[in-house]
């Protein structure tokens, strides 16, 4: 993603990462898409055992601010982006790849998921990604973009998927609200939905492998995706070719969600 001049195409913006946990993750994919196009970046690690693991890629990716942030403790969202605004005093965009369910509610049926697991699942997996535009607006003065990351068990019934299916519904529900109050100021909205990939975050449901099986074999390309396929389409989002676009829920899956 280099433009004729040899300046990448999202030189000169700034952004947010949440949720990088290792080289693995969807996270990283389009945390090291947005660099690969010039791009400077924030990166958060989750507490101190994660910042080890992490470390390495937020250097690796010359990542300008690199700070703690567990969405469940008060007050950390808030200072990642005071920091932000101390630091460099605007953002262009904010990638939230961030979810989270009890294991006995996620690996149970909606049916009987506890009011405090389903609650935690909200606040984590899509009540953070409206807090984190909240506090980007401000520093969205001339615009910017808000993305996060979703699934196709949020439209559909994928078995075993369980409590995150309602979970997600709400976030891409949230995304396309928020793209509608937030278009006058120029901050657009979207959620990716992946296909399913090899994450250590999707490894936590339940028969995860079958799941991976199904799509592949279903899929109209028959493979599975990767995080560099999520960090293309990001980084395209994110840029000034897509400043028409928001309010989009755009699946990245070979085809599974025509299909699946």
């Amino acid at each position: 993603m280099t433009e004729p001049n040899g300046k990448g195409s999202l030189a000169g913006k700034r952004g947010l990462v949440l949720g990088v946990a290792n080289d693995s993750s969807i996270a990283y994919g389009c945390a090291a898409a947005f660099r690969a196009a010039g791009a400077d970046l924030a990166l958060t690690y989750l507490n101190d055992r994660t910042r080890d693991f992490t470390t390495p890629l937020a250097e690796a990716l010359g990542a300008d601010i690199y700070l703690p942030c567990d969405v469940r403790e008060d007050g950390q969202l808030d200072a990642v982006f005071a920091e932000i605004g101390q630091r460099w005093g605007s953002l262009d965009f904010v990638l939230h790849s961030i979810a989270y369910a009890p294991r006995e509610d996620l690996h149970g049926r909606v049916t009987d998921s506890s009011r405090d697991g389903f609650a935690m699942a909200m606040d984590v997996s899509c009540h953070s990604f409206i807090r984190c535009a909240r506090l980007a607006e401000p520093l969205m003065r001339d615009g910017g973009t808000l993305l996060t990351v979703s699934f196709f068990g949020a439209e559909k019934v994928v078995e075993h998927y369980n409590m995150m299916g309602p979970v997600k519904a709400a976030l891409e529900s949230s995304a396309r609200y928020m793209a509608a109050e937030l278009g006058r100021s120029g901050i657009r909205v979207h959620a990716l939905s992946p296909g399913p990939l090899r994450t250590r975050a999707a490894s936590g449901l339940d028969r995860f492998d079958e799941l991976l099986d199904r799509a592949a074999a279903k899929a109209p390309q028959h493979a599975l995706v990767t995080i560099g396929d999520v960090g293309a389409l990001a980084a395209f989002l994110v840029g000034d070719g897509a400043k028409a676009m928001t309010g989009g829920i755009h699946y990245v899956d070979g085809g599974f969600n025509i299909v699946g």
